[in-house]
């Protein structure tokens, strides 16, 4: 009965008709110059789910929308600071540092938009923070991040700033197909005591509140994001660990192949949204 109850609160609170608010027309321009795309036609492997997908940016209070508006503003920018400083700094066994191999952190735009991405080399698929520890151990004989870690957030919010603006363009064919499809069942897939998937909520129900909160369509173009809630940089991955857990479910974990194909497919909705992380979200 406990359960039946829980989904029945569930349900209703994802289907209150007053408390719907569609997405803002207003425009995403960062700094004044750099214009993101936030909504454009669903890529077709979205046929018969979403028509439009739309940046999560729409769906945030004035205040909030306000502050990724202007880098001085955005609190996330603190720690590309930070990255970039770790961009020139020489660590591990080899004495290398990113910019002994990559020059300056521009030379990477563009690769925060196709990740996730299959690795032919390493025979499977890999989010940036995987390609990151690669270069890290092979390379400069460093220690991996963990999942999710602080440093790796900056350092990928960084590969997000140089990236700004550019379009996702998610690979799913090829050998990424499998992975994908597996991200596509996890997404479709109810979980918890509350029994909801990602769909129920950022799918069937974006536009309306839940516990007070707008919900978005989900969309990750704008990942690492400097959550108020957090007052931090908080990673997709972790993200879908939280949503798991609200679900009253025993969850994933960051780094996990579950959460690695859930990444790859999610992201993949987002294709033609720009890159524009960090963002501010609540």
């Amino acid at each position: 009965m406990k359960i039946k109850a829980l989904t029945a609160v569930a349900a209703l609170m994802l289907s209150a008709p007053m408390a719907f608010a569609e997405a803002d027309e207003d425009q995403l321009i960062i700094n004044g110059d750099v214009a993101m795309i936030s909504k454009t036609a669903a890529a077709p492997h979205l046929e018969g789910a979403l028509s439009e997908v739309i940046s999560g940016w729409h769906f945030r209070d004035n205040e909030t929308q306000a502050m990724q508006l202007d880098d001085f503003d955005n609190p996330g920018m603190v720690f590309v600071d930070l990255a970039r400083d770790a961009w020139a700094t020489a660590e591990g066994t080899e004495g290398k540092s990113c910019a002994s191999c990559h020059g300056e952190p521009e030379a990477m735009a563009g690769v925060k938009a196709v990740y996730p991405k299959w690795n032919e080399t390493a025979g499977e698929v890999r989010t940036l923070q995987m390609q990151m520890n690669d270069c890290r151990t092979t390379r400069m004989g460093a220690e991996a991040w963990k999942t999710d870690a602080k440093e790796a957030l900056n350092m990928e919010a960084l590969m997000a700033v140089v990236s700004r603006g550019m379009p996702m363009n998610v690979a799913i064919d090829g050998p990424a197909a499998e992975t994908w499809a597996k991200g596509k069942e996890i997404y479709y897939t109810r979980y918890g005591q509350l029994e909801l998937s990602c769909a129920n909520c950022h799918e069937q129900n974006y536009g309306n509140y839940i516990r007070s909160d707008h919900l978005s369509q989900g969309q990750i173009e704008a990942f690492p994001a400097y959550r108020l809630k957090d007052a931090a940089l908080v990673g997709v991955q972790s993200r879908f660990k939280g949503c798991v857990r609200d679900t009253r479910a025993e969850t994933f974990s960051p780094g996990s192949p579950e959460f690695i194909a859930l990444e790859l497919y999610v992201a993949s909705r987002g294709n033609g949204l720009s890159v524009e992380g960090p963002s501010v979200r609540n």
